[in-house]
């Protein structure tokens, strides 16, 4: 068995069975705990890689818990052994979804979404993937949208040899056709790979990105890679109607989750940032 594995098996007294490693993608490892008295997912990763990440992660779950609207895994405890920093979950087995998933998560994203407070933001950054996301409070969702978003990837694009041309004008015509709703508590980064369907068949969000911002966002990212169902869109709608033009805005908003993807993995998102800029100048 792995060694650190067995590290926070004596640090925390799990009286541990067995470990198998879990899909994690590239950021961390990820290993399914058995114990003697229940089972536990795990994430690991390097402490001076990633300053800091599990602890907002730790805080992200726990505020989305606290909406009571998704099943969203417990956190048991967080830290850092050697340089190696590790976040201990609760494990949630999985299963098939109900009939009514679709509809259910619909209603679970209206819960969470109406989740609110008096300014955009948060009050620490976290991660989107492996890069930091900034969550500075602004009073509007066109500022937080420009200056804690949008504008922290354009620069990130720029130091790697990206140009772009005419952002000027791009940001102030969406200042203009950026809705003034009041902020939603959203995930952040709800793409078909951070929901899980439980054993009771109902859905369940993992590896948040939170913040309190512009619902839309979430809508957008959950239609930038595909895995949602319209139904979900449909009864949301109507339980919590969207702004006009809400489907025209999509690619406005999927703009943040692309320019991640361009500084993360380079050049093939190139042409699809720039037409979003072009669409909207």
């Amino acid at each position: 068995m792995n060694v650190f594995l067995q590290k926070i098996s004596a640090a925390h007294d799990l009286n541990l069975l067995e470990a198998r490693p879990l899909s994690g993608g590239d950021i961390n490892e990820v290993f399914l705990l058995k114990s003697t008295s229940q089972n536990y997912v795990v994430k690991i990763n390097k402490a001076d890689r990633f300053p800091g990440m599990f602890k907002v992660e730790a805080k992200g779950l726990q505020l989305l818990n606290l909406t009571c609207s998704f099943k969203i895994p417990q956190v048991i405890v967080y830290g850092t052994i050697e340089n190696s920093s590790y976040l201990l979950l609760e494990y949630i087995p999985t299963g098939s979804p109900s009939q009514n998933f679709w509809d259910v998560f619909g209603e679970n994203l209206v819960k969470l979404h109406k989740t609110t407070q008096q300014n955009f933001g948060l009050d620490h950054n976290n991660y989107i993937g492996s890069l930091v996301q900034y969550n500075t409070l602004e009073s509007s969702a066109s500022e937080f949208y420009i200056n804690q978003r949008l504008e922290p990837q354009f620069k990130l694009a720029h130091d790697q040899g990206f140009q772009f041309s005419g952002l000027d004008a791009f940001f102030r015509n969406i200042t203009e056709i950026i809705p003034n709703e009041s902020p939603s508590l959203v995930h952040g980064d709800l793409w078909s790979g951070n929901y899980l369907v439980s054993s009771q068949g109902e859905p369940v969000l993992i590896d948040p990105a939170v913040a309190f911002a512009p619902r839309e966002m979430d809508l957008a990212m959950m239609r930038l890679f595909g895995g949602f169902s319209s139904e979900t869109f449909l009864v949301y709608n109507q339980i919590f109607p969207l702004p006009q033009d809400w489907e025209e805005r999509i690619p406005l908003w999927q703009l943040y989750y692309i320019l991640v993807h361009l500084n993360l993995f380079g050049s093939g998102y190139l042409s699809q940032t720039k037409s979003i800029i072009s669409q909207f100048s």
